[in-house]
């Protein structure tokens, strides 16, 4: 498991691959959407514990986390085309964040 700022996150190679079931593009949208979400979790937390923290920010990555947390809602009902781009979505939305 890869460990961002306390907060375990999937896709290592070391995990079972399980795209390959069915349901898996609805499982990889999933999967990518908690990660994001487990992301801002962790930044809020962080966030909350610094000597001053930043009220902005704060609220900025509960918007984030908000919007993911809508997004996840909506997999419930998608096909498994827009889970894909969901998934895929997710997936470089999570790079993103990591690197910035």
């Amino acid at each position: 498991m890869i460990k961002i700022e306390g907060v375990a996150m999937s896709g290592t190679p070391d995990e079972p691959d399980f795209s390959g079931l069915e349901g898996g593009d609805e499982q990889a949208a999933e999967d990518a959407v908690q990660e994001v979400v487990n992301w801002y979790n962790a930044q809020i937390v962080a966030e909350r514990r610094a000597p001053v923290p930043d009220e902005e920010r704060t609220e900025e990555l509960k918007a984030g986390r908000q919007a993911a947390l809508a997004d996840q809602a909506q997999l419930v009902t998608a096909d498994p085309e827009e889970a894909e781009r969901i998934a895929a979505v997710y997936a470089a939305r999570l790079k993103e964040l990591k690197e910035s």
